[in-house]
């Protein structure tokens, strides 16, 4: 179960690159700027796999399951789903367990300057992101310049080891670990988007990478009664050299 991105779209094709038996795929549904080298569905349907909604695996569940994995999976995983497989439930979260929960990972990690980040893979319970720990990757970021989106490139090609290196030791037969969590903190909506309005004092050049991401808005300001999304010249000459890069030149 995965959403439209690289590195879960590379996973699929792991998987099936390592004889894994797949059983069936809930992808994502691709928005109008996902590039096919993104899309999950299509590499289930180049080697046809069963896809499926989440309602219907939920509603008719497969048998003989040995693992469910989700991979940046968007709904909340509730039975009979959470206990369809014999080894459990995995997520692969885009952030440091439990340092980050939630959403919004990324931005806090530029708007909070820190200089290093990771990604987590966890068996699933019934809480957001709270379940045992197999293993937590973490590695450097620049606080001085990173972007969300920059923190995202460089979190999926991370993720995909990390992807990797787990499921190996589950063909091969390998118990996982499992460390429970502790306390961490838990990012909802409420306060992502309490984070990306600007405020008197803000840090102006933080929180305008801090919520860098195009296509989606950054971080805003309302003038008029429209909420307007804020860019500095460095983000500015960097979505000029996306528009060249993409041919797309007077």
């Amino acid at each position: 179960m995965a959403k439209c991105k690289r590195s879960a779209a590379r996973a699929l094709q792991w998987l099936v690159n390592e004889g894994a038996e797949v059983a069936a795929v809930v992808a994502g549904e691709p928005a109008d700027f996902t590039a096919d080298e993104q899309r999950v569905d299509l590499v289930a349907r180049r080697h046809g796999l069963a896809l499926t909604s989440y309602e219907e695996l939920s509603a008719a569940p497969p048998a003989g399951v040995d693992l469910v994995i989700s991979f940046l999976f968007w709904k909340r995983i509730r039975e009979p789903i959470l206990s369809l497989g014999r080894i459990g439930c995995l997520n692969f979260h885009p952030a440091p367990l439990p340092d980050i929960r939630g959403l919004g990972g990324y931005n806090v990690a530029v708007l909070e300057g820190m200089t290093a980040w990771g990604v987590s893979c966890h068996y699933v319970d019934a809480d957001f992101d709270t379940g045992d720990l197999v293993e937590v990757e973490r590695f450097p970021i620049d606080a001085e310049s990173s972007t969300a989106l920059s923190v995202d490139i460089e979190s999926q090609e991370h993720m995909f080891g990390l992807f990797q290196r787990v499921m190996r030791r589950v063909l091969a037969g390998e118990e996982l670990a499992r460390e429970p969590q502790g306390q961490g903190r838990y990012v909802g909506q409420d306060e992502f988007e309490a984070l990306r309005r600007v405020q008197p004092g803000d840090d102006l050049d933080r929180k305008l990478r801090a919520f860098w991401y195009p296509p989606y808005p950054g971080a805003v300001i309302e003038v008029a009664g429209r909420e307007l999304t804020l860019v500095d010249d460095r983000l500015l000459r960097e979505a000029a050299q996306a528009y060249r890069d993409a041919g797309h030149v007077p």
